[in-house]
């Protein structure tokens, strides 16, 4: 393989050495393409708090050297022999989501993101036949690529056509619309999808990132009355009531979630969706829960980290906790619906992020961690 890079493409990318080892911008060669598979020219790719767990070494999939990125957004160059979406071609601009099996009972059943092998088909990121990487360096050692089929830390990438969904809009637009393929819609898919609150219930986000500003509105979209939103920083609390939040409540204020809630809400809470991750904030969120409530995990705790609820008032007051991937939903569905609602305005997604070079990662890293911004996306 020492003459790889004289035979293929080569193309810009952010490329992770080790677990814990930062972003370095640089040359990587490209794999043909399968005939699943679409080389797609990366206009944009939003940064996720999923891309800096992996990153840090804390997913036990994947392995190093590996591009990361995953959501991405482009224009088509070229296609496999074997794409069954007839409708797409050369030129045609497309939003990056996430692979799924296909084969599992939730696939059957249309609920992609619930697939059983969402982890390792998006993680480790098979390309079928064999285990040859997208990606290499100039010299033939394979990086780790098909991050969520995709890995769109690059200028150039080869993509798993079960990611792909058709925009027809202009290539601007992917500017605000890239990050739509994860954090936007598992946010909005989990409460439209999976909770589907009620005008009567009441619901709490906790953490105002973008998956959970994209429940809130989501939330709001449904008609839910009673939306509370609990962060720590003050601009985003700010964007909630802008968004249809009727409480914004800063839990520094309080010794635990739960008493932030129970002062609004005396007998709890019917839905609470957690994208913190934190074990401690899900257990308090869970204690918030008002009888028959169900609590959403969708934030990504680290591994080996347990709960610590109470058997018998899971028992006594019928309260539910379940995992929730992709917001269950079939992305080359579900995306089109949320244009629909953001052409109506009530899913203002062009409110949340800020464009990086690709150079200036550290910095969209920093600012995302400090929520001085929301959603950074990187521009290729």
């Amino acid at each position: 393989m020492g003459d790889l890079a004289e035979n293929h493409l080569q193309t810009e990318a952010l490329v992770v050495e080790q677990a814990g080892a930062p972003f370095v911008l640089q040359n990587v060669t490209l794999d043909d393409i399968r005939p699943h598979e679409l080389l797609v020219d990366i206009k944009y790719a939003g940064l996720c708090h999923t891309d800096l767990v992996v990153q840090a070494g804390h997913m036990p999939f994947g392995s190093f050297p590996t591009v990361l990125g995953h959501e991405g957004a482009g224009v088509i160059r070229s296609l496999g022999s074997g794409i069954e979406n007839q409708d797409l071609q050369v030129g045609d601009r497309v939003i990056l989501g996430f692979c799924s099996c296909l084969g599992c009972p939730a696939c059957k059943d249309n609920r992609k993101g619930a697939c059983e092998s969402i982890a390792p088909v998006n993680f480790i990121g098979s390309r079928g036949e064999d285990s040859v990487s997208t990606l290499h360096t100039s010299g033939g050692a394979p990086v780790r690529g098909s991050f969520f089929g995709q890995s769109s830390f690059s200028r150039l990438a080869v993509v798993d056509s079960r990611a792909v969904v058709k925009y027809p809009g202009p290539v601007s637009d992917l500017e605000f619309l890239a990050p739509l393929g994860c954090g936007y819609m598992t946010g909005a898919a989990t409460v439209m999808n999976v909770l589907k609150p009620e005008k009567r219930h009441s619901i709490a986000i906790l953490g105002l990132g973008a998956v959970g500003l994209c429940a809130l509105m989501a939330a709001k979209h449904e008609g839910v009355e009673t939306i509370v939103a609990i962060d720590v920083v003050e601009s985003r609390l700010v964007l909630a009531k802008q968004f249809g939040a009727v409480h914004a409540i800063d839990s520094k204020r309080f010794e635990s979630v739960e008493q932030a809630i129970r002062e609004i809400l005396p007998n709890g809470v019917n839905f609470v969706v957690d994208t913190t991750g934190s074990t401690t904030v899900i257990d308090s969120g869970v204690r918030a829960l008002a009888h028959g409530g169900t609590l959403a995990i969708v934030g990504t705790p680290r591994p080996q980290e347990t709960l610590k609820v109470e058997a018998l008032d899971m028992l006594t007051q019928c309260k539910s906790i379940i995992g929730v991937t992709g917001g269950y939903c079939n992305p080359q569905e579900f995306i089109p619906r949320l244009l629909e609602m953001f052409e109506s305005g009530e899913f203002p997604i062009d409110k949340l992020h800020k464009t990086y070079e690709p150079a200036d990662i550290e910095a969209a890293i920093d600012d995302m961690k400090s929520g001085r911004v929301v959603k950074p996306v990187i521009t290729w």
